[in-house]
Formats: structure tokens, sequence, C-alpha cells
């Protein structure tokens, strides 16, 4: 479908409620409206849409050591998060305000960042959905560095016309995930860019790696990509603090050079570890062992299962299109 064909009256009356829906958030002071929202994903949204199984589902796999209550609050914790995240992004200059006067960048990546971006040497952030990852480009951005982005565009156009200037607004570059995308993505990061990538989802293209000691499909785009140009590769993350509305920017290690594998191996290894010590902060909801029913004796991938793309949109808000995109296999170069 392109984008000159009308966009079906389905998807015109849900962009309609949701902008009704958040519409009505926004009148309210920015400290209530953030935990509010929370409320609404995890007591209301989370049971109709199924979030609660999927969440229990894939504990079961990467945590079946968990007591059931901490499961039970798991199950409310991760959509609370989420939630969170969708209406902080609609909240525009409140939110941006907020980041840039208290959430501070630190971590053992921090000198080397800094560093890459004072001499033009190109940079991927590899990015998760975990936290708020909006929080994380709005930070960089608050010290005036360019942040590009690659976001995957949601089924419903409708609602693109104003999830994507949300986005926007926090930091700029975005590029569409597509042919067209990736090229400008190509030369933004060629240029000296700074990029965000993401690699936590399931990609039925990638290399079976190990997350939570599971056999992961795990894309390999971001350590392909800087090896290909020399950029510094990184993990980073917006880490969400006690009180629900601040953010502390975590800049990881930096990730030597060497087999693409390895590398991506090791971001998996940075990711468990930030989740495991924020269990409630990473989108559980998705299916990231799609490919598993159990989990495997022997650590054997079990094949893919490929009735589920999880490249389409879970469902028809930005709660699911949101954060950052996974970069599709590279062209030659």
């Amino acid at each position: 479908m392109s984008e000159a064909d009308p966009i079906p009256l389905k998807d015109r009356a849900s962009s309609a409620l949701f902008r009704l829906l958040v519409g009505g958030f926004l009148l309210l002071p920015y400290r209530w409206r953030v935990p509010a929202m929370g409320w609404v994903f995890a007591h209301l949204l989370a049971p109709v849409a199924g979030w609660r199984r999927r969440i229990r589902d894939n504990l079961a796999l990467a945590r079946p050591d968990l007591p059931a209550g901490e499961v039970r609050r798991l199950t409310r914790a991760v959509p609370d998060n989420a939630g969170r995240a969708l209406i902080e992004i609609y909240s525009g200059a409140e939110f941006t305000a907020r980041i840039r006067a208290g959430a501070p960048l630190s971590g053992p990546g921090l000198p080397a960042l800094e560093q890459a971006q004072a001499a033009g040497r190109p940079v991927i952030l590899a990015c998760a959905h975990f936290g708020n990852y909006d929080a994380m480009r709005a930070a960089l951005a608050a010290r005036g560095w360019q942040v590009g982005a690659l976001y995957r565009p949601m089924n419903n156009r409708a609602f693109n016309r104003h999830y994507v200037p949300a986005i926007e607004a926090i930091a700029q570059p975005l590029f569409p995930r597509g042919r067209a995308g990736l090229a400008g993505m190509l030369r933004f990061l060629r240029g000296g860019g700074m990029l965000c990538l993401g690699f936590d989802q399931y990609d039925q293209h990638g290399a079976t790696l190990r997350f939570f000691g599971l056999p992961s499909r795990t894309v390999l785009t971001p350590a392909e990509l800087a090896l290909r140009y020399e950029a510094l590769l990184l993990p980073i993350a917006g880490i969400r603090q006690p009180d629900g509305l601040g953010f502390r920017v975590e800049v990881g290690a930096p990730v030597p050079p060497g087999d693409p594998a390895a590398m991506m191996q090791a971001l998996n290894d940075d990711l468990e570890a930030l989740v495991r010590a924020h269990m409630g902060q990473w989108f559980w909801i998705h299916r990231r062992w799609k490919n598993l029913r159990a989990r495997p004796d022997a650590g054997q991938d079990a094949g893919p299962d490929d009735t589920q793309d999880e490249t389409q949109d879970d469902g028809p808000h930005p709660a699911l299109a949101g954060g950052p995109a996974s970069a599709p296999p590279l062209p030659p170069p």
C-alpha cells in the first residue's frame, strides 16, 4: 500500500481514539500522567492484550527460578514501564526538559564516546527495548550531539502521522526501516554520525547466540557495520530510576572489534546483566524466543517458527512499534 492510498476507516478510528486517550492524559500534571498511563497499561491493557501470558511464558524460559510472586509482580511492572515510556514520548518538551535537567550520562564507555564524537568517528549505539530508549536519545541530544536512529514505521499509517513527529522532536535524524532509510542511514554513519540500532528482538536471519542461557537468534548488523566503517560500538541504556520519572543513562564499555558473532554475544551478555538488575524494565512482551517451545536441555536451537514475524507490529499502537529497530542484513560493500 502506498502513501497515496486512502487510510482504512478502522485505522483512522483507532488512531483517533488513541489520540483522544493521550490528549486526556496530557491534561494531567506530568508527575501524575506518567504513573497514570503506566497503571492503565498494567491493569487494563495488559490483561486484554494477552501481555501477562506472554510475559509469564518468556520468564518460564529465561528465569524458571523466579518465585511465583515475583512473576506476578513483573506481569504488572513490565507493561507499567511501557505505558510510562509511551506517554513520556508524547509529552514532548516536558519530557526532554526533564532529561536535560536530570538524566546524567555515566558508565565505563562515556570517555570513549566523547572521544569518538570529538574526532568525528562513526559510533554505533547498541540499544534495547529497556527503560525508555528515547530518554537516552534525549540525553545525548542535550549535549548538542546528532543522534541518528533507525525506526520501524507502523502498519497503521494514521498512527505514523503523529507518532513519527513525536519521536522526531526528541532527536534527529530518523531513518525509516526500508531501502531508502537504509541508504540514508549508511550515508549518515559514513560521515561520522552517531547511530542507534536495536539488537534484542528475534531475527529469523540472525545468528544463533545465547541470551539468558537460551539459543537466541540475534542480528549481526551492528557489529558488521562497526567493522565495515571502523565505528565505535558500545551498549547504552536509559535506566528508569526508583521514583518512576527520572533516568540515568548508562554507557557501557566499548566492544572490541573481532568476529561479528562474538561482538554481538558480548552485547547480549551486557544486556542480560542489565536486565537481571532491573527485571521490570525490559520488554518481556516481545517474542524473543519464539523459536522455542520449552527450555532445551541440550541447549540446541529448536528451529524457527516462521508463523510469526517479529518485524511486524504486535498491535496498533506505538508501545509495540516504538523503540530501536534492528537493521536488516547489509548489502555488499
